[in-house]
């Protein structure tokens, strides 16, 4: 049996769900790194390398597809990437401190809820979306989008008053609920400007499937170019604040020396083993850059996916960013559980947590059915 449109789109969507849930678990194995440094490191292979060498290998004179396109078309990709960065930045952060599960729950459902939002106000289409009968079910859907949101909030409320100091910092180190929720709200928020930024590289991509149709090629990677776009703006955002904190916190000489600057205690070192990478003098200059670089390419693998997605959801292409929203949800919520997080914690926040997650999927339910009806209409 062979798997094509939309089904095929739906399993290229998950797929990237899956990626974008699990990037941050090879940080986990960053040693005596700063967090800029490490997501600094991962984010120039998840931002530059990756996309720029998947593209070249895919799309054929990619350099000559940007040459052609509109310098407006160009800049506002950009321009949005750089507002996104901005959201991913912040997003790191919204891991750090609520950890995988609540962290995505809370920073995604905003992304979902602004990113469906943030397209029709830009074109000055709200209004005629508050006419009609899709739109109406698009701000249901984005009303329980944010009811999720809050139940989230109130499972992550009883699990700080649950948990003790110890327990807490066990599952994530530094766990600080006020800190983590404002932050995931910025970032969730920032974030869906990607959603538009792709918007605004459609006739990019438009050249691109040309090209590939000249030589022979699918389709399927005609949004490649326009990834290049968007994730150069995230990566200047994300670069000048790395940069500004590397300088900051004197962390700039951890990514060439492998000599750490923790102040050494007695305790350390007699806790330390005989292994070189272990010692409480030494950083593991190999192994960081490694986890990080795998860090960013599975992060930017949750874009390679979603834009062959994209291409295969035909008239249901609406579709694409609740799919990838309520996927990554899910895998995040089950990364969550393997970590244990919320172990230690009451079954009432188990169901409070349980119940935020099935009101943010629910709610991308009732979003694409709302962009259903208003693609059913045009037709």
């Amino acid at each position: 049996m062979v798997i094509s449109g939309p089904v095929l789109g739906v399993i290229y969507h998950w797929a990237g769900g899956l990626a974008a849930a699990s990037f941050y678990i090879p940080y986990r194995v960053v040693r005596k790194w700063s967090w800029e440094t490490y997501w600094l490191v991962g984010g120039f292979f998840s931002w530059i390398i990756a996309p720029f060498v998947l593209a070249s290998l895919l799309v054929p004179h990619l350099f000559e597809i940007f040459w052609n396109s509109r310098l407006e078309n160009l800049v506002w990709a950009y321009a949005f990437g750089v507002l996104w960065g901005i959201g991913g930045l912040t997003f790191g952060l919204t891991m750090r401190y609520l950890g995988v599960a609540l962290g995505m729950a809370v920073a995604l459902g905003f992304c979902a809820a602004f990113g469906t939002l943030m397209p029709p106000i830009f074109t000055g289409e709200i209004e005629k979306i508050l006419s009609e009968s899709s739109g109406r079910a698009i701000l249901v859907g984005i009303a329980v989008c944010l009811l999720g949101i809050a139940i989230s909030g109130i499972a992550g409320v009883f699990k700080e008053r649950e948990l003790t100091d110890e327990e807490k910092k066990a599952a994530v180190k530094e766990f600080d609920l006020v800190k983590g929720l404002l932050v995931a709200v910025f970032s969730g928020v920032m974030s869906a400007s990607f959603a538009y930024g792709l918007a605004a590289g459609k006739p990019i991509a438009k050249l691109a499937a040309t090209q590939l149709a000249q030589n022979g090629r699918a389709d399927l990677w005609q949004n490649l170019p326009v990834l290049v776009i968007v994730l150069l703006g995230g990566f200047t955002t994300n670069f000048i604040w790395c940069a500004i904190l590397n300088i900051r916190n004197k962390s700039g000489r951890e990514y060439v020396s492998s000599r750490s600057s923790v102040i050494i205690t007695q305790e350390s070192v007699a806790a330390s083993t005989s292994r070189e990478e272990d010692s409480p003098t030494r950083i593991p200059l190999f192994k960081n850059y490694i986890f990080s670089a795998l860090a960013g390419v599975i992060w930017y693998m949750q874009f390679f996916f979603y834009s062959m997605g994209q291409t295969k959801m035909g008239r249901y292409e609406f579709s694409s960013w609740t799919l990838h929203m309520a996927s990554i949800i899910i895998f995040a919520t089950l990364w969550g559980l393997a970590f244990r997080e919320w172990a230690g914690t009451s079954r009432r926040t188990h169901w409070l947590i349980a119940l935020g997650t099935l009101a943010l999927i629910f709610s991308t339910i009732i979003v694409g059915y709302g962009n259903f009806l208003r693609a059913t209409l045009s037709y």
